[in-house]
């Protein structure tokens, strides 16, 4: 039976990623940014449990993949379709140019199925993971909805939408060894940037809230270069 926990849990994720997709095309993008969140929760929680319950099966892997590329590939998505369409000049620049936001989706599928096969991927990742890249996507709806107003005019640009789109794209899929927050122990010199990325994540959010998400994902980012780095 505890085999399963976990991949119940993981339909969870699924569930929150359907739900959010709903409220996404409804445009009511702050909710459906809110159901990134709690499927990302659901996403690390079944992993954690998994190696807790040591149960790790086939079908799991592949499970959690589907579920991802739909809450943390098509949700995301479908949150900068909705931005493109609220974005003032995209009329006057090419109606076409909203259909960028569903390369997400697709550099998402292409993470995701090479996660699976790559045999390098067990205590580190090869470009962005799919979560961390739907909260950053996640991020932008929220910093309209804090209300301050200085960043909307940038974030409803539809240049900006679609070079983020492209650059999103192309973090998934690079070649670079990130972090992973897979701890095996908790030693102060073994997780030394997995501990500074927690501590300055904390700090970032209780400081700017959602805003602080692109700072972390670039902290992230830079982290993992020097960690890496200093390997080799």
């Amino acid at each position: 039976m505890k085999k399963h926990i976990p991949n119940a849990i993981t339909c969870l994720n699924l569930f929150s990623g359907c739900i959010g997709v709903t409220f996404a095309f409804s445009n009511d993008l702050t909710l459906a940014a809110y159901f990134i969140v709690i499927a990302a929760l659901f996403d690390f929680v079944d992993g954690l449990i998994a190696r807790a319950l040591h149960v790790y099966s086939p079908m799991g892997k592949e499970l959690d993949s589907l579920a991802d590329m739909i809450s943390f590939g098509l949700l995301p998505a479908a949150i900068v379709y909705q931005l493109f369409l609220q974005a003032p000049q995209v009329g006057e620049m090419s109606e076409y140019l909203k259909f960028s936001a569903f390369f997400i989706a697709m550099f998402s599928a292409l993470r995701l199925a090479k996660f699976n096969i790559d045999p390098r991927q067990g205590d580190h990742f090869i470009g962005l993971p799919t979560p961390a890249n739907a909260l950053l996507v996640g991020s932008l709806p929220m910093i309209i909805a804090a209300g301050s107003g200085a960043l909307d005019a940038y974030i409803l640009n539809p240049f900006f939408l679609f070079v983020f789109s492209i650059g999103t794209g192309f973090l998934l899929v690079m070649e670079v060894p990130l972090i992973s927050l897979k701890f095996r122990n908790f030693g102060l010199q073994e997780n030394l940037y997995r501990y500074i990325l927690l501590g300055s994540s904390i700090f970032l959010v209780l400081l700017l809230k959602f805003v602080a998400i692109p700072i972390i994902i670039f902290i992230y980012i830079v982290l993992s270069i020097i960690q890496f780095t200093r390997v080799r």
